[in-house]
């Protein structure tokens, strides 16, 4: 999962939309050619800061994901040594706690 974007935020208002989004700069433009109602900036701007409160609060989650061994190691680790595994398993939940 990546930082939300301008765009995730309309995606999220308006799902699969006929539209695409300039940023230069400060400056946003929206090529909107979809028949729905384009979502106001205001809309747009609250959607995106809710998206980035969730990322934000998520931290943790992406954090464990880059701390725990591949998968596969995991699995072979399941089968010789469940324990030992159990306690890695822990000592990154227990790094990256969840708020």
């Amino acid at each position: 999962m990546s930082t939300p974007t301008y765009y995730d935020a309309i995606l999220e208002l308006v799902p699969n939309p006929k539209a695409g989004v300039n940023i230069k700069g400060d400056e946003i433009r929206i090529n909107w050619e979809d028949e729905r109602e384009q979502p106001t900036q205001k809309a747009i701007q609250a959607k995106l800061s809710e998206l980035q409160t969730d990322y934000d609060a998520k931290k943790y989650q992406r954090d464990r994901a880059e701390a725990y061994d591949p998968i596969l190691e995991q699995l072979d680790q399941i089968y010789h040594d469940i324990d030992g595994w159990r306690a890695k398993i822990k000592a990154v939940k227990d790094k990256y706690p969840k708020p």
